[in-house]
């Protein structure tokens, strides 16, 4: 991933507070779609789904943008605003959030650390950009308004549209409203046509600008970010990840034959996982950057949390982890046909989480499984997200983790969304980073009452990933530190 080291150091440096303001035009955290295939652009005049997701485009022209606009009006007009936000979140859910930047989330989490209000601007409606501000943390949206009557699109605009100089307009106002020193903050945007919103800030920025704010950077100074493309998976990346499926499977029967004269299931689950992983990450043309793994080997056993973002953790685990590890599953990857007799045979126990009394009765072995020496992998988020953000932790590991007298040894994943987004079943080439943080015992927390202790461990994964390799990869003992309770 292409960081903007230059531009977090100068975040963390910079002003601090509320007061400096952090202005992200909407293509600065997300890449642009290509036009839709001719199939689509038929459904144009009558599918809001396709008028809304190709509106979103890479640096807009003034043409480009007046034609969506009316497209979007006439298209609209007459449907309920309620309707527009689930087709709003659907297509962020199904396809928009594969086009978001991970540097782009980093600066965020980098100007939330220092304090800064955090602004996403965008010519766009809200029914595109809401979701997307909503998993970057965003919580002042700027957008074209789109005027109603009783829930209702009328099919015209409310007010002014947020282009250009309409766009400069509304942050001076949001500015006015809350005390902002805009000479003292920042903005973000590749276009020219936000040429205005730049200049008005004393901090601006061009992240993968067109020629002329490229030309228009070199001539006032500007800092120039360069964000990794982001695009669907390519033909040789799909026949890289079939070839990588049948060196999982080869690899896997190879791991048991090479241990069946064991006799012990444990051995051949091991080379299983072993043999399967190094097989796939080599044809697919993953590499892993391992910090701290020292505590992958001790203390063992112990309850590994991960953050989960990609179908492909499965294999990133399994290899970095090495032997003596199983894991805990959805009940739902049963189904897979590659993973689930996989997962099967190395020992994960599946749950049913529908149904929470039961799925607590399920981890009960698990428990055991610790005891008798075994380590145990685990997502305390329960799903995967949809960004690099860190979901909420569920505290079923950390009850476990009590229950078993063994510590909770958190491993930080960057970059696995790249190499797989989250639904996908398609990887791409690149490097993942792994960290293992230090063990926390929690042999004195109250299972009663830990809230605090389970949100100061989430917090070290946020605090990692903004500040890779992270500063709690050798935090000394602070206050707060989930790994010394008082």
């Amino acid at each position: 991933m292409n960081e903007p080291t230059a531009a977090l150091a100068a975040i963390r440096s910079g002003p601090q507070g509320p007061g400096i303001a952090a202005i992200f035009d909407f293509g600065a955290v997300l890449a642009g779609f290509a036009p839709s295939p001719p199939h689509r652009r038929l459904l144009r005049r009558t599918d809001p789904a396709t008028v809304l997701r190709d509106g979103i485009r890479d640096n807009p022209t003034d043409g480009s943008y007046g034609r969506f606009l009316q497209q979007i009006t006439r298209t609209l007009a007459e449907l309920p605003e309620a309707e527009l936000d689930e087709i709003g979140a659907r297509l962020f859910r199904h396809e928009t959030y594969g086009h978001l930047y991970p540097e782009a989330w980093q600066l965020i989490r980098a100007h939330e650390a220092a304090g800064h209000t955090i602004v996403l601007a965008s010519s766009l409606t809200r029914f595109q950009v809401a979701p997307a501000a909503a998993e970057l943390g965003i919580d002042h949206v700027l957008y074209t308004e789109l005027a109603a009557t009783d829930g209702v699109l009328t099919g015209y605009v409310e007010g002014k549209t947020r282009w250009r100089n309409g766009k400069t307009e509304a942050v001076r106002t949001f500015a006015a409203a809350h005390g902002i020193d805009l000479t003292a903050s920042y903005a973000y945007a590749q276009s020219i046509t936000d040429l205005s919103l730049l200049a008005e800030v004393g901090r601006p920025a061009v992240v993968d600008p067109d020629a002329r704010l490229t030309d228009t950077a070199a001539e006032q100074g500007w800092p120039v970010l360069t964000f990794a493309p982001r695009r669907a998976p390519r033909l040789g990346d799909v026949l890289r990840t079939v070839a990588g499926f049948a060196a999982l499977l080869g690899g896997a029967l190879a791991g048991v034959l090479a241990k069946s004269y064991t006799g012990r299931r444990r051995a051949m689950a091991d080379a299983l996982m072993d043999y399967g992983t190094s097989a796939t990450l080599r044809v697919i043309g993953v590499r892993i950057r391992l910090i701290g793994g020292e505590y992958a080997r001790a203390p063992r056993p112990a309850v590994f949390l991960f953050n989960h973002q990609s179908q492909f953790d499965v294999i990133i685990l399994p290899k970095v982890l090495g032997g003596g590890v199983t894991g805990i599953g959805k009940k739902e990857l049963t189904r897979n046909p590659v993973f689930g007799p996989l997962m099967r045979f190395v020992g994960v126990t599946f749950i049913d989480r529908s149904n929470t009394a039961e799925a607590k009765a399920q981890l009960a072995p698990v428990v055991q499984t610790l005891r008798g020496g075994l380590s145990i992998a685990v997502a305390p988020e329960g799903t995967r997200s949809y960004s690099p953000r860190v979901g909420p932790f569920k505290k079923g590991a950390f009850h476990i983790a009590i229950q078993a007298d063994v510590p909770v040894i958190p491993v930080v994943i960057r970059n696995a969304g790249e190499i797989s987004w989250r639904d996908a079943m398609v990887a791409r080439r690149g490097t993942v980073d792994v960290a293992f943080l230090a063990p926390i015992d929690v042999t004195g927390w109250d299972p009663n009452d830990m809230d605090d202790e389970v949100a100061a461990v989430h917090r070290l994964y946020t605090d990692t990933l903004t500040n890779w390799p992270g500063g709690s990869l050798s935090q000394p003992e602070t206050q707060g530190d989930p790994r010394h309770k008082s």
